[in-house]
């Protein structure tokens, strides 16, 4: 799943950074509601859903070249209990790796986090179908926060306080998949194990000019995804993508490119929707491939990188989906041109498929 590979890399990170970063833990209560996004999860919550996040932080000082780029980054892991007041959505563990970014003189933190959910009461056809939100017990948890942020409060005590938005989907790897957004306050504390920052030099960093001519890009992506009929059947899938980027500096490239979809599951999905709907003069056999262009951003860190992309489908014969759909992807390079890629594809708020990808970069 991209939460599990996400983690990994975030993982990675950890263990093969140069080890003189500093450390610190951060408990976080947090309390809120849900967002609705469908008409099926408005019946579902009935209070505020609360929740504890402990993160485990490690604080960069410039080992690195990334460090300095982007003003002494955190990253690390957290561990993330959410009740959704709720008794058919049950409560939710989630676990996995983050970054801190931080604005205004350090006082501004941005949060992105992405890890691997567990839910205590998901879909079952007989004991629990109203819960169109979680058709698996294993889902995709991803976080956003924004925060005031002051780290040394009272040595070696900091606090923060926020807004974070929580989500919980399985990507239609298996339907019902609904999903359910929550946006909650969070306040906490943090403990700094050593209040030492000290600024380091990469003395074996090179100066070089990020600005580069077009690339030329080739992604296959594949995975197994469900149509939103529940327990129709997984079918795997195969995207294509063709798309041109332009490297602006450091941090930025902006794309254009198009992409053919062939998902197995959309053809199952027409063949029982002439049948159920056949006042709708569907045929069975009305073509299921969908090409779209789409234009992109991607934020360079270090051998990771975050992905999005905006497209339009200009031809599609089934017209049931939005015609307008997007990607939020993360990427992993081996070397300049060969990368690998998870992202999660979508018609806004609901999920099509996570995509499980390699790319070059020519």
């Amino acid at each position: 799943m991209r939460s599990f590979f996400s983690f990994i890399l975030l993982l990675s990170a950890v263990v093969f950074g140069q080890h003189k970063d500093t450390f610190s833990i951060e408990t976080s209560v947090l309390r809120g509601n849900v967002l609705p996004h469908r008409d099926d999860v408005l019946n579902l919550v009935n209070g505020h859903p609360d929740g504890l996040m402990v993160s485990f932080l490690a604080r960069t000082h410039g080992a690195q070249e990334w460090e300095k780029v982007y003003d002494f980054p955190d990253y690390g892991g957290y561990f993330l209990f959410q009740d959704f007041k709720s008794q058919p959505l049950g409560v939710c563990y989630a676990a996995g790796g983050l970054y801190n970014f931080y604005f205004l003189n350090r006082h501004l933190q941005l949060r992105i986090s992405q890890g691997i959910a567990v839910t205590t009461n998901p879909y079952n056809k007989v004991t629990n179908s109203i819960n169109k939100a979680f058709g698996t017990r294993v889902m995709d948890n991803t976080n956003l926060g924004v925060s005031y942020d002051n780290q040394k409060l009272l040595k070696p005590f900091g606090f923060h306080a926020g807004l974070m938005f929580t989500h919980y989907s399985n990507g239609r790897f298996k339907s019902p998949n609904s999903g359910i957004n929550t946006y909650l306050l969070n306040v906490g504390l943090n403990y700094n194990f050593t209040d030492d920052k000290l600024v380091m030099n990469d003395t074996t960093m090179v100066k070089r000019v990020y600005r580069e001519p077009l690339k030329y890009n080739f992604v296959f992506r594949t995975g197994v995804n469900e149509s939103p009929i529940i327990r129709s059947g997984q079918y795997v899938f195969y995207h294509l993508g063709f798309y041109v980027d332009k490297r602006l500096g450091r941090k930025s490239a902006l794309q254009l490119g198009t992409d053919l979809f062939l998902t197995n599951s959309l053809k199952e999905y027409i063949r029982y929707y002439s049948i159920a709907y056949p006042e709708k003069n569907v045929a069975p056999n009305t073509d299921y491939k969908r090409v779209g262009v789409f234009v992109g951003h991607e934020l360079f860190i270090n051998h990771i990188s975050l992905e999005a992309q905006l497209g339009y489908y200009v031809y599609r014969k089934f017209k049931q989906d939005l015609p307008i759909y997007d990607r939020i992807g993360m990427k992993y390079y081996f070397s300049n041109s060969v990368y690998s890629e998870f992202s999660i594809k979508t018609h806004m708020f609901l999920a099509e498929a996570i995509e499980c990808g390699v790319g070059v970069r020519l």
